[in-house]
């Protein structure tokens, strides 16, 4: 037993663990504790960071929502003003065709009173021709009229200058 290598190395190992076992073992339990400390300080950080994302999730979803919400109201509200435009539109169209009518029913009106007038002074010019045709043709024919009226006229003309002069 104390000829064989095994029995020597057993003794050395066991010697070694002994006189150097509560160092290394005091060694090996500082990184052994520094190593779960380095890990637990990581989990705490990662805790953390997961409670941060967590956060900004939250606060990314709820603008999200009121962007959407905000969104949703702009639309709502530039449907509400487009429809008033389109309605006001409207509106200042038909009140302006209207304008127009009106417009063109006066220039008819006014054109068809010009016609009408046209129309009486050509009619009165074609009857005042035709009279004085007719009336130069009766005179033609009977001397003795025309020097008959012609008298009356004279003698009756003071009288309708005083007249008109009155009024």
């Amino acid at each position: 037993m104390f000829h064989e290598p095994r029995f020597w190395t057993a003794v050395a190992f066991i010697l070694f663990f002994v006189f150097f076992g509560r160092k290394l073992w005091s060694v090996i339990t500082l990184r052994l504790d520094e190593r779960a400390e380095e890990v637990r300080n990581n989990l705490d950080e990662a805790s953390r960071l997961r409670r941060e994302a967590e956060q900004m999730l939250e606060d990314a979803t709820r603008d999200r929502e009121n962007a959407l919400t905000e969104a949703q109201q702009l639309i709502d509200a530039s449907e509400a003003q487009a429809l008033s435009l389109k309605e006001q539109a409207i509106r200042e169209s038909e009140e302006l065709v209207a304008r127009h009518e009106k417009a063109a029913k006066e220039r008819i009106q006014a054109a068809e009173n010009l016609a009408l007038r046209d129309i009486r002074m050509k009619a009165a010019d074609i009857a005042f021709a035709a009279a004085r045709d007719a009336v130069a043709e009766v005179l033609k024919q009977d001397p003795a009229l025309a020097a008959k009226l012609l008298e009356n006229g004279l003698t009756g003309l003071p009288k309708a200058l005083k007249q008109n002069k009155a009024a």
